[in-house]
C-alpha cells in the first residue's frame, strides 16, 4: 500500500487529540448531573457514537445509489467501509447505553421503541456483512449491497424518531421528551458545550478511519480482481 497522504496523518494526530480532549472534557470539564451523578457521563459518548453510526449508515446507502447509477465498483467500497465502521461505533452506543441504564431504570436492556430499533439496526447491517460472504461474483455482490443498503437505510430515520413517535421511557434529551421518559434531565450550557464537541471528535475518528478503510478497500480490490484474471 502507498505511503500514507500527509492530511490522512494529520487526522491520525488531530483524532488521537480529539479523543483525549473529549475524554477530559467528558469526565472533568462537564459539570456533575444533580440526579443520575457520575453515569450521566456516559451520555457524552453514548450520543456521538450512535451519531457517527447512523452517519455512516446513510453514507451507504447514498454509496449504493450511486452505484446503481454509474455502476462503479469503487461506490461497494465506500459502502462496505461505511457500514463495517458503523456497526462498530453503533455497537459501542448499544454497550454504552445499557451502561447507563442499568442504574437509571434498573436493568441492562428493556425492549422499549428507541432500544429495540437500535437492536433491529444493528443486526441489519450485521446481516448485510454475512450475505455479501455468499456472493462471489463483484458485480452481482455490488449489486445486492446497494439494494440492501438502500432498503435498510430506512431503518436509520425510524431509529432516531422512535421516541418521538411511539411512548418511551428513552430520554429525548434535546427537544420536547415524553413525560413518562426515565433518566430525562436538562442540559445545562456546559453540558451542551461537552457533547457537540464529542460529536465532533468522534466524526473526525470516522471520517480518518473511513479514509483508512477505504485505502485497505482499494488493495483488496486489485487483489481480487487478479484472482479472477488468474482463474479465467
Amino acid at each position: 500500500m502507498s505511503t500514507q497522504p500527509r492530511a490522512l496523518i494529520v487526522l491520525n494526530v488531530a483524532s488521537v487529540a480529539l479523543l483525549a480532549a473529549a475524554y477530559y472534557a467528558s469526565l472533568v470539564y462537564a459539570p456533575l448531573e444533580a440526579v443520575m451523578g457520575q453515569v450521566q457521563r456516559v451520555f457524552y459518548f453514548h450520543v456521538a457514537t450512535a451519531w457517527v453510526g447512523m452517519i455512516g449508515f446513510v453514507i451507504a446507502a447514498v454509496a449504493g445509489i450511486v452505484y446503481l447509477w454509474k455502476k462503479d465498483l469503487k461506490w461497494d467500497s465506500v459502502s462496505l467501509a461505511a457500514v463495517e465502521i458503523s456497526l462498530v461505533f453503533f455497537f459501542i452506543a448499544i454497550v454504552l447505553g445499557s451502561i447507563w441504564a442499568r442504574p437509571i431504570w434498573g436493568t441492562w436492556w428493556t425492549w422499549e421503541p428507541r432500544l429495540t430499533t437500535a437492536a433491529i439496526l444493528q443486526m441489519i447491517y450485521m446481516a448485510y456483512l454475512l450475505l455479501r460472504q455468499g456472493i462471489e461474483d463483484p458485480e452481482k455482490r455490488a449489486r445486492f449491497g446497494a439494494i440492501y443498503t438502500l432498503l435498510g437505510g430506512i431503518s436509520v430515520p425510524v431509529t432516531f424518531i422512535s421516541i418521538r413517535i411511539f411512548r418511551s421511557i428513552h430520554p429525548v434529551v434535546i427537544g420536547a421528551g415524553g413525560a413518562e421518559a426515565q433518566g430525562s434531565f436538562s442540559m445545562a450550557p456546559t453540558m451542551v458545550q461537552v457533547m457537540l464537541f464529542s460529536i465532533f471528535a468522534f466524526s473526525v475518528i470516522f471520517v480518518t478511519l473511513f479514509w483508512h478503510r477505504l485505502r485497505l478497500g482499494s488493495l483488496e480490490s486489485r487483489v481480487e480482481q487478479l484472482k479472477l484474471k488468474v482463474m479465467q
